[in-house]
């Protein structure tokens, strides 16, 4: 995983532009994403955050450093 990635994905939530990247879109296709609903988002304030939780899930790193029970 690129270092970046890690980096955001250690937050609990991640802004939407860093969330597009993740998905490898733009800072615009990532807002109007967000808009439509594809991408979903908590409101603080005037700010959008997209949950970390989520994007782990959505590129299938949601189990990656688990391990299982012997």
């Amino acid at each position: 995983m690129q270092a970046w990635l890690q980096k955001i994905l250690e937050m609990p939530t991640a802004s939407v532009p860093d969330a597009g990247r993740a998905f490898g879109i733009g800072e615009t296709a990532a807002y109007d994403a967000a808009k439509r609903g594809e991408i979903p988002t908590v409101r603080f304030g005037n700010r959008k955050r997209v949950p970390t939780s989520w994007i782990k899930q959505q590129l299938g790193l949601d189990d990656v450093g688990k391990t299982e029970a012997a």
